[in-house]
């Protein structure tokens, strides 16, 4: 068995065990280093973090789909662990393309990834239902086709762009499941409520949360008294080390202060982890 399948069956059994598993998410090599070194037995990659990265913002297709598929390249290199890719909307609004991408991502190694309903238009943010279940069903046949399992993960974003209509994201995270969705993906729940909500309305398939959300205060062992399966952390550890980092460039910069290193890794343990 190859190196791949061999990632890929590790990940589905992750999914298909009992009990709830996290996926952080890293947005370059040595942030995936980083978290593999802590016992993590998965990554997700995160559109935002390397948007940020680039200096550029997420969600208004101002990165492309061989930059984001180049960055999800150098993770899945970086560790012997899983990797799954935000691959937001495919790339492009047609069916046939979130197929394509799908294809593209499991050339590289990777053996996961979502497909999600926002357009990354401000006019019209989220794809109508049909055209949304549509893309999910022709990204479920591109995984179907390959000759390992690839977690397909179906993302309604309805929460995320001001819709915050739970009714329909339900309906829309139901439709992805009936099409064949191996992870069902609402990012934006905030409350125990909605998350048991969305849990029971799509079991028995796997759900995936999001944390990492300023004000939201569910522990991992809440979550996983709720069914949740899968718990990733989208551009928030980005965030924190960008927030970190402007914090000290502030206190350089308005102070004149630079004792914010002594709270910095040493780069005695940088190296070290990044030898390994």
């Amino acid at each position: 068995m190859d190196v791949q399948t061999l990632r890929a069956e590790a990940f589905r059994a992750l999914h298909e065990r009992p009990g709830t598993f996290v996926i952080p998410n890293p947005w370059d090599a040595g942030s995936a280093k980083l978290l593999a070194s802590l016992g993590f037995e998965a990554l997700a990659t995160s559109s935002a973090g390397l948007a940020f990265a680039l200096g550029r913002p997420d969600a208004e297709g101002a990165v492309s789909r061989d930059e984001t598929l180049a960055n999800a390249q150098s993770i899945v290199d970086a560790t012997a662990l899983p990797v799954a890719a935000d691959l937001e909307n495919g790339f492009s609004d047609e069916p046939s393309e979130c197929a394509e991408t799908i294809l593209q991502a499991a050339k590289l190694g990777l053996v996961g990834g979502s497909i999600e309903d926002a357009t990354g238009r401000e006019d019209e943010p989220i794809y109508n239902f049909h055209r949304a279940v549509e893309r999910v069903e022709a990204a479920v046949a591109a995984a179907r086709s390959l000759d390992f399992p690839f977690m397909l993960c179906a993302r309604a974003e309805n929460l995320l762009h001001g819709r915050n209509d739970l009714d329909d994201t339900i309906a829309r995270l139901q439709a992805f499941a009936e099409a064949g969705a191996d992870v069902l993906y609402a990012p934006g729940l905030r409350t125990a409520q909605d998350i048991e909500r969305v849990v029971k309305a799509v079991a028995p398939k796997p759900v995936n949360v999001l944390m990492g959300l300023a004000g939201v205060d569910l522990s991992f062992d809440d979550l996983k008294a709720l069914g949740v399966k899968r718990i990733s952390v989208g551009s928030s550890l980005a965030r924190v080390a960008y927030g970190a980092f402007f914090d000290a460039a502030t206190r350089i910069r308005g102070e004149g202060r630079f004792d914010y290193g002594d709270k910095a890794m040493t780069f005695a343990q940088l190296n070290d982890l990044f030898r390994r």
